[in-house]
């Protein structure tokens, strides 16, 4: 049986972080699908279109891993996709809670899907999306913190 996983996330922007994740994640899985959740509710920062060209270009080389989108429930686009995992980071006790209520929640849902967690490498712990948007309204350089080759210019 393939082993698939769904990284799911808003990825508004990818950041170093997140690479990282998905790159030590490679050799777990036949196949990783970076899911960009899409929530009409949520007004993300940058479009749809321009979030999913990054990922694409940060990994490009990469044959094991597509790009998708969706909505509504991540276990159900599991199922549709026939992922067995899920994939998540964990950078703080606060994400641990957080994703442990939604992991125990899934299970209850499709105990065929497995959540497997990654912690961050010490070093990108502190880096997540809300800041580096932060960043970037602010007139910051937030380069340091996104994959080489992104322009967060809008």
């Amino acid at each position: 049986m393939k082993r698939i996983a769904v990284f799911p996330g808003s990825f508004d922007p990818i950041t170093k972080g997140h690479e990282n994740i998905l790159r030590r994640a490679l050799p777990l899985f036949d196949e990783i699908i970076i899911a960009i959740g899409k929530n009409d509710s949520k007004q993300n920062y940058f479009s749809l279109e321009q979030r999913k060209t990054w990922l694409g270009q940060v990994f490009d080389k990469e044959p094991k891993v597509k790009i998708e989108t969706y909505t509504g429930l991540t276990i159900d686009f599991c199922k549709k996709m026939n992922a067995t995992y899920i994939l998540r980071g964990l950078r703080t006790s606060a994400d641990f809670e957080f994703e442990k209520a939604i992991a125990q929640n899934n299970k209850i849902m499709a105990d065929e899907i497995e959540t497997v967690f990654i912690l961050p490498v010490p070093e990108l712990s502190a880096i997540n999306s809300t800041i580096v948007r932060d960043i970037i309204r602010n007139g910051g350089d937030a380069s340091p913190f996104v994959p080489h080759g992104i322009d967060l210019k809008k």
